[in-house]
């Protein structure tokens, strides 16, 4: 036999061995793949259930700005009670981070307040009660007037807001963040629905009630 020869046979044999572990290492990946979807199917993890079970306002007030233009600003405080429940038979949630926040029509009326990281076991409830709040925010002239004619109504309608990351366990199996959004609409009376007749002071203890609690819009 020749030395090209068998160089070329020794040459035949890497690629033939390079193949086979390409091919072993590529089955094991597919097969944990498998692995992982299988139990992702059979334990079918769902999205947590949130409730606003109350909204206390402390302070709500808006003020009008007399040097130069006029603006018009919002002070606010209120303390949210927000439930959430684990849905899930076999699985368990981890809130590594998550942040609530208030929004009237679309405006971030708070600064975000994180809520402390938690673990949730299968069928677990969890309770948080946070006071969130803002200073000074900048009101746009058509939101001044409507949360005044709101309020003027009898009946002011805010978002309470959170906004997070969470994981999945299954297990001795823990899933990637999944980012969490939840929507809780919070309709507050006024004056026991009589309004302010359009002096926006921020009345006082129980001036404004929250109506009843209600479940929360989630995404995952």
């Amino acid at each position: 036999m020749s030395i090209k020869h068998c160089e070329q046979h020794k040459d035949c044999e890497r690629q033939r061995l390079y193949r086979r572990c390409c091919a072993a290492v590529f089955g094991i990946i597919l097969l944990l793949l498998l692995i992982v979807l299988i139990v992702w199917l059979v334990l079918r993890p769902t999205k947590p259930r949130f409730y606003l079970n109350d909204v206390t306002v402390v302070c709500l007030n808006v003020s009008t700005s007399s040097a130069g233009y006029s603006y018009s600003y919002l002070a606010v405080t209120m303390q949210a009670t927000i439930a959430a429940r684990n849905a899930n038979d076999r699985v368990g949630i981890y809130y590594d981070r998550a942040d609530v926040y208030a929004e009237y029509k679309g405006l971030r009326i708070t600064v975000p307040t994180a809520l402390p990281p938690v673990y949730q076991g299968h069928p677990d409830l969890t309770v948080w009660s946070p006071f969130i709040s803002g200073s000074n925010v900048q009101l746009p002239p058509y939101l001044a007037v409507s949360i005044t004619q709101d309020e003027t109504a009898g009946y002011l309608l805010v978002t309470i807001r959170v906004d997070g990351w969470i994981r999945y366990k299954a297990g001795a199996f823990i899933t990637s963040h999944y980012h969490l959004r939840v929507r809780c609409p919070a309709l507050l009376v006024v004056n026991d629905g009589r309004g302010s007749y359009g002096s926006n002071t921020g009345g006082g203890d129980g001036y404004f009630r929250f109506q009843r609690a209600a479940a929360c819009v989630v995404d995952v």
